[in-house]
């Protein structure tokens, strides 16, 4: 009867690194859906609008860059389309090489998306009662 091998330190490896994309994987999924549900559909940059059927193109930007601080409020995500998600990064990426601060995104002082998915709720409910 053969006997079992111990795994070899790059299957040890393997291991480690497949399960921590798989927690990745489930905690992006956790975030992403919570971010769906309390923001509109909206790039908070571009302003630009998204609906199921382009929502794939939607992502979820932790404004600290932490990806493991997702308070349940939503208080540190935004969501941007994945060209604006990108330039954020980037320039995130740029301004650490350089050792700065990154800049502003162009924009950002500029106009801003104005939708306000809670206007007019309080005179809603108050019609309902």
């Amino acid at each position: 009867m053969p006997s079992k091998k111990p795994p070899s330190g790059a299957d040890r490896l393997n291991t480690i690194v497949a399960d921590a994309q798989r927690n990745r994987d489930q905690r992006e999924r956790d975030y992403r859906e919570q971010a769906l549900k309390l923001y509109p559909w909206i790039c908070g940059r571009c302003s630009r609008e998204f609906s199921r059927e382009n929502l794939r193109e939607l992502t979820v930007h932790h404004k600290d860059h932490n990806h493991d601080h997702n308070p349940a409020d939503g208080s540190n995500w935004e969501l941007l389309c994945i060209y604006c998600h990108d330039n954020e990064h980037t320039r995130l990426t740029e301004a650490t090489r350089q050792g700065g601060e990154p800049a502003a995104p162009a924009g950002r002082d500029g106009p801003r998306a104005t939708h306000n998915p809670f206007a007019g709720l309080k005179d809603m409910l108050k019609d309902k009662k």
